[in-house]
């Protein structure tokens, strides 16, 4: 999910690693994974992400490197996978099939005129997580002694409630339905170049003069993954209709408009399945067994992940340094 409207509305400011350091942070790992498998896709070629048989192992390069930035900044990173999906997401499960159908004709189509650069930029929008992808991502994350948690449903949901819920410091997404379930804070931007940003819930609710139930309403008219939103209603008019009727069902009588299964989507919201689990914060990676199982199991290019994996290996001696001093 994402719904793009609640950045117009969301309290987001930079967060310096040295505020956040030694945190704990819930990652979404389809959303985390995505940005890094279609980043390294686009700007590398086939023989780079795929192995001779044709197996992706983009994934692979962009686990090692992405999760130094964690480590050089003492951050423990839990991902947090998605499980089921709900029956009110298949819609939206559809549609991004489709999309990727019709990307891949047009790459397809490109790559036969000779268009390699559309062909590689459509590529990338024809990835998606396939069990392949998911099993040995969570491979080289268990050999890099990275915290694995396995969602009911929503990964979003149950990162923001393992925040919630204090077992973790933050949640971890590039989304923001994360306000929406209810998490504290949310760390962004960790797949960028520079400091993360902190999405803060408490002073969204008091800038827009809303309880996270008024919040949701205000999603929910712009829409979201489960639902259209209403029309003509954007972010900033939806709060001040929610000011003005009450709650969703009151614009919507004013609207004479319907949502689909409002009740439900608004429960789904409010109160996603989720669950409580233990969380070991004590990683200690084995970068020499992560490195053979790239490199030599999947035949990746040693120089794609060399570097990768010496920051890794270079943090974990400093984060043990730092403990001593």
């Amino acid at each position: 999910m994402g719904n793009a409207d609640l950045r117009d509305l969301a309290s987001i400011r930079d967060a310096p690693f040295a505020e956040i350091e030694g945190g704990v942070v819930a990652v979404d790992a389809h959303n985390w994974l995505y940005r890094y498998l279609t980043t390294t896709v686009k700007w590398t070629s086939d023989e780079k992400y795929t192995t001779a048989d044709g197996v992706e192992v983009a994934n692979l390069i962009g686990v090692v490197q992405g999760l130094p930035k964690f480590f050089e900044h003492d951050l423990i990173p839990v991902m947090v996978f998605d499980g089921a999906v709900t029956d009110l997401k298949a819609d939206e499960v559809a549609e991004r099939r489709e999309k990727r159908e019709a990307a891949e004709e047009r790459r397809a189509a490109a790559e036969e005129r000779g268009d390699a650069v559309e062909a590689a930029r459509l590529e990338a929008r024809t990835q998606r997580l396939t069990d392949t992808i998911q099993e040995t991502t969570r491979e080289l994350l268990g050999l890099l002694d990275v915290p694995v948690v396995e969602a009911p449903a929503e990964g979003e949901a149950q990162c923001a409630h393992m925040a919630a819920t204090g077992t973790v410091d933050h949640a971890g997404s590039e989304d923001y339905d994360t306000l929406l379930f209810g998490a504290p804070t949310t760390l962004r931007q960790l797949t960028s170049k520079g400091d993360p940003e902190l999405m803060d819930l408490s002073a969204t609710l008091e800038d827009l003069s809303l309880d996270r139930q008024g919040l949701v309403d205000v999603a929910m008219l712009c829409g979201t993954d489960f639902n259209e939103g209403v029309r003509g209603i954007g972010p900033k008019t939806a709060v001040k209709a929610i000011a003005e009727h009450g709650d969703l069902w009151g614009v919507l009588d004013a609207q004479d408009a319907e949502i689909p299964n409002a009740e439900a989507i608004r429960e789904l919201f409010m109160d996603p399945p989720a669950e409580d689990v233990a969380v070991d914060a004590d990683v200690n990676p084995d970068v020499e067994a992560a490195r053979e199982y790239v490199v030599d199991e999947w035949g990746v290019a040693a120089g794609e992940v060399e570097r990768g994996f010496e920051r890794i290996a270079e943090s974990q001696v400093q984060t043990g340094l730092d403990r001593w001093t």
